[in-house]
């Protein structure tokens, strides 16, 4: 009697056939997954681009960057003259269905400090998920939006963390966000660090040669200020947030006069690559376009210091980390003025980035350039 049945061969025949099918397969699929997360990250920042409409239409004017005069104290203590440190995505949190997370928060003190009550603590632990990108799974196994508050790759401003008024300890978790508000072509490096870095043109004002774009302008982070509380750059804000309101001004929607469909609003960042990152604090909150798109700033002292100003522009805690960037190939996600959601490659001119990142730098951009 005859047996039917594969032979071995056979059997390893389908095995591999199975498996090329797969290997074809997979690509197709995380493909599909990355379309699926790169529209709802367009989602959500169409979401935050009506966020900003709406504050704008009931107060006249796009929030500040952050709430901090330097003129009236230092920026990392929010105690003197009123500098609660909020940064703008905190300010319009009522305008993203947040109502009740904003009104437990005191904003007559500074969002920093440590919070003696519960309620306001639980509101500053909390962040929507429109502010987290899918495609961003680098958080430290802690959840999206959330990462570690100290240590080399912790990620709260100043290196100080508040004290939890549940436990007593030092807060282990800081919230962080994917989108942050663009200061457009002002200084990011240049203005701290002069000379130094590869992209912003210097002296100051620089001397060009033939056909050389200026890239950058005074003052840093789009401020009229320098880092030292006491030092005025004489700079103007070009973009659309600066982190520090001292002799910035309110931007309307009048003084974008390049065009709102001509001006980047919002953008994506990646908080793993950023040493500040704070959701609700001003100084995690801006990205400037100087920056290359997608300019990885994934090293960390290994001894846990926090070296800013330092030269090594692949740092965390270098003034590169101010750029945009994201997980998505090839580029990211930018909200512009008139609301419109736009992806931008990594690829894109310098020199038309910033032209994008100025809300009145009178610059013709033509419309296959980016």
């Amino acid at each position: 009697m005859k047996h039917r049945g594969f032979t071995l061969i056979e059997l390893l025949v389908v095995i591999a056939i199975i498996a090329v099918l797969i290997a074809l397969l997979l690509p197709a699929v995380q493909s599909a997954r990355e379309a699926a997360r790169r529209a709802q990250c367009t989602n959500n920042l169409k979401q935050v681009g009506l966020a900003l409409h709406n504050y704008e239409s009931s107060n006249g004017a796009f929030p500040p960057g952050g709430v901090s005069d330097e003129s009236k104290g230092t920026n990392w203590g929010g105690s003197v003259g009123g500098n609660n440190l909020a940064s703008w995505r905190a300010l319009v949190i009522p305008q993203m269905e947040g109502g009740n997370v904003y009104n437990a928060i005191n904003f007559n003190l500074p969002l920093n400090a440590t919070v003696s009550a519960g309620g306001q603590w639980t509101a500053l632990m909390t962040v929507n998920a429109t502010w987290v990108c899918p495609s961003d799974d680098n958080f430290q196994g802690q959840g999206p939006g959330i990462r570690s508050s100290s240590g080399a790759w912790g990620n709260y401003p100043n290196g100080t963390s508040p004290i939890n008024p549940f436990t007593g300890a030092a807060e282990t978790r800081v919230m962080v966000s994917n989108y942050s508000g663009s200061f457009g072509d002002n200084y990011a490096i240049g203005a701290l660090s002069s000379g130094q870095n590869p992209w912003e043109t210097y002296p100051y004002p620089p001397t060009l040669g033939a056909g050389q774009a200026r890239i950058g302008f005074p003052g840093f982070w789009g401020t009229a200020w320098n880092d030292a509380v006491s030092t005025q750059s004489g700079g103007q804000l070009r973009g659309m947030f600066s982190y520090r309101i001292m002799g910035v001004g309110a931007v309307t929607i009048a003084s974008i006069i390049d065009g709102t469909s001509n001006t980047i609003m919002v953008g994506e960042v990646l908080p793993a690559q950023a040493a500040d990152s704070n959701f609700w604090n001003n100084n995690g909150a801006t990205f400037g376009t100087t920056i290359p798109i997608n300019w990885q700033t994934l090293r960390a002292p290994l001894d846990g210091t926090t070296p800013f100003g330092t030269t090594d522009w692949q740092n965390r805690f270098s003034y590169a980390s101010k750029g945009a960037k994201s997980r998505h190939p090839g580029g990211a996600n930018f909200t512009f003025g008139d609301g419109s959601v736009r992806f931008l490659k990594s690829s894109i001119a310098l020199p038309v980035y910033c032209a994008l990142g100025s809300r009145a730098g009178g610059e013709v951009i033509s419309s296959d350039s980016y």
